[in-house]
């Protein structure tokens, strides 16, 4: 936006960086962050603190330095407020895990390292960063924030220092990262309808167990050789020859992989499916829609340690999945495929419109990068890089309740009415 709809803007802003930023103790604290936020939304390439400074008449390099890379305030609380504000808004679907990348020179920026960089498309330095965001049809916002801490940050003691790295934090997992961010949210008494992530999280036995314990109903992609058997398939037990140990219960046919189960089927066992309208008509495609039981080392040690302790009283059976296939017309071989944990009773046209439903968050990124300087942050601090995707999560949200309800009142916050403010000068 330019400067004179931000000027037509300010009273809007101002209600909602008093409410969303009401956990801040001072009022200058606040202040920096309503005008940082404007820094963020105004047009302007680059959303660097000098860029954004240099455009705003109130903008000062070094105190928004100050306040996004050396001030302690907590931005766990604002991002609780910014959920409580948005999800009724949104009315999700479903929430939606997925990372993203910042690419970075050098070494010294909080958690780069040679990884796989998806801004990229290969290996390169970067950060990456695990998001959870509410999700439907026409709308979408960011809901948590996990910055991955790759290995090799464990142990190195000079760049933890430099780059303020609490103590306590250490590598964890993406999947890990990503349910301790449902966990969170739970805490906050907010539960998803249904959980979808890529193939990177769905194709990782121990993710989606995780969200099974978490009772949570979940479609998530995985890759064409993940490996499974029918549901019908029952294990068995050889009778004992009286030698050796007795035979334990298992499948005695090999599971086989999704793709050629599927291919097995044929393409006329494929159904057209539309499951939504998009900007240049109905979206629809040829899907199949089976019962499975997953496979492989870590899904059978899960299943047994479900069993009990020792595993005796397991009778050698993986659990059931749905199973959605995608085969479009004129491709040679099915190309996408989910496992999917739901009610019976969901439609096939249900599943594929939730497996499809990721496609926000691409809009979500594409917004933030691109207009809200998302991957512009400068510093490389873990307390500056936290602000920073907070606030531009709070950009998001302002700009999102502007387009989905732009007079609509918010009610107070039981997370942030009840707060004491300390020296409010």
């Amino acid at each position: 936006m330019d400067m004179r709809q931000a000027r037509g803007l300010r009273a809007g802003l101002a209600e909602f960086v008093a409410d969303v930023f009401g956990s801040l103790p001072r009022r200058d604290q606040r202040e920096k962050g309503d005008c940082y936020l404007r820094g963020l939304m105004l047009e302007g390439r680059r959303k660097s603190i000098d860029a954004m400074a240099s455009r705003l008449p109130d903008g000062n390099t070094q105190n928004l330095q100050q306040f996004v890379s050396a001030s302690t305030w907590d931005p766990v609380p604002v991002r609780r407020r910014i959920a409580e504000r948005l999800l009724p808004l949104v009315r999700a679907d479903a929430w939606a895990i997925d990372d993203v990348s910042f690419p970075k020179d050098g070494r010294m920026s909080v958690g780069v390292a040679p990884q796989y960089c998806g801004a990229l498309g290969k290996q390169a330095n970067c950060q990456v960063a695990v998001s959870v965001h509410a999700v439907s049809d026409t709308a979408s916002c960011p809901l948590q924030w996990r910055l991955f801490l790759p290995p090799e940050w464990d142990a190195d003691t000079e760049r933890r220092l430099r780059t303020g790295v609490p103590d306590a934090v250490r590598h964890v997992e993406k999947w890990q990262l990503a349910l301790d961010a449902l966990d969170e949210a739970a805490a906050w008494g907010m539960h998803p309808p249904v959980v979808v992530a890529d193939a990177a999280y769905g194709q990782n036995a121990l993710s989606r167990a995780g969200l099974t314990e978490r009772g949570l109903d979940h479609v998530v992609a995985i890759r064409a050789d993940a490996v499974v058997h029918p549901a019908c398939a029952i294990p068995a037990t050889l009778a004992w020859t009286g030698t050796g140990r007795p035979s334990v219960a298992r499948y005695r046919e090999a599971a086989v992989s999704v793709a050629a189960l599927a291919a097995a089927r044929g393409r006329d066992a494929f159904a057209d499916v539309t499951w939504r309208c998009g900007s240049r008509g109905p979206m629809r495609s040829r899907f199949l829609r089976l019962r499975v039981r997953p496979a492989g080392r870590t899904v059978g040690h899960l299943a047994r340690e479900a069993a009990g302790a020792d595993g005796r009283a397991w009778d050698g059976a993986m659990p059931e999945a749905g199973l959605l296939v995608q085969w479009p017309d004129g491709a040679e071989h099915p190309t996408d495929y989910w496992l999917f944990d739901l009610p019976e009773e969901t439609s096939t046209a249900e599943v594929v419109r939730l497996a499809k439903i990721r496609w926000r968050i691409e809009h979500d990124h594409r917004e933030m990068k691109h207009g809200l300087g998302l991957d512009h942050f400068e510093g490389r601090s873990w307390t500056g890089w936290h602000h920073h995707v907070t606030l531009v999560t709070a950009a998001h949200a302002f700009l999102t309740e502007r387009r989905l309800s732009p007079k609509a009142p918010t009610r107070a916050s039981p997370s942030t009415r009840s707060s004491t403010r300390s020296n409010p000068s």
